[in-house]
């Protein structure tokens, strides 16, 4: 029997993280995104909202672990590392691969229906960052798993502000104020 060592709960959230970065992605990025799609149902929302959003939702395990998995396999074929033909598949970002879509919408569906519906138009609409990322050539880099998954974390964001601006309202607050 293998000796694992338990990995911490902080290690994985830093690898995450870091991973992001080093992708070109920032969580600025993210909070714009975010804005673009809750700022129309909530005149008091700001970017900071957005932000403190995207930021809560990539404290959830899931989403760091689709993160990492989805990058690894991004950078595993920008190095040309990965067996046929799930190398050329991911390389070239196939349009019927679907396995990208899948890992992402995975880490939305604690987000309700909103933040599945908001991942399907973010997904074919491919706004900001984004669209940055799907539109990389092969000779910058190998994005196929990653805009999926920035996408699927300004979904959660955005569904997770949909929901307490809902909580809000219904609470009496004033939901013009943010």
């Amino acid at each position: 029997m293998r000796n694992y060592r338990k990995v911490h709960s902080y290690e994985v959230k830093e690898a995450a993280l870091s991973k992001l970065r080093e992708r070109g992605v920032k969580l600025e990025d993210i909070a714009e995104i975010v804005y673009e799609m809750q700022s129309p149902y909530n005149a008091g929302l700001t970017m900071e909202d957005c932000l403190d959003s995207v930021k809560s939702v990539l404290e959830k395990r899931e989403i760091q672990h689709a993160l990492l998995v989805g990058i690894e396999l991004d950078e595993l074929a920008e190095k040309g590392m990965l067996s046929e033909p799930l190398q050329t598949l991911i390389a070239q970002d196939e349009g019927l691969f679907g396995c990208d879509e899948t890992l992402a919408l995975g880490s939305v569906f604690s987000y309700g229906s909103i933040g599945v519906t908001t991942f399907g138009h973010l997904d074919r609409h491919k706004t900001g960052i984004i669209k940055k990322l799907d539109t990389k050539s092969n000779n910058t880099g190998v994005f196929t798993f990653l805009d999926d998954l920035v996408a699927s974390i300004a979904a959660a964001a955005s569904g997770r502000i949909a929901h307490r601006f809902r909580d809000r309202e219904e609470n009496g607050f004033d939901v013009d104020a943010g």
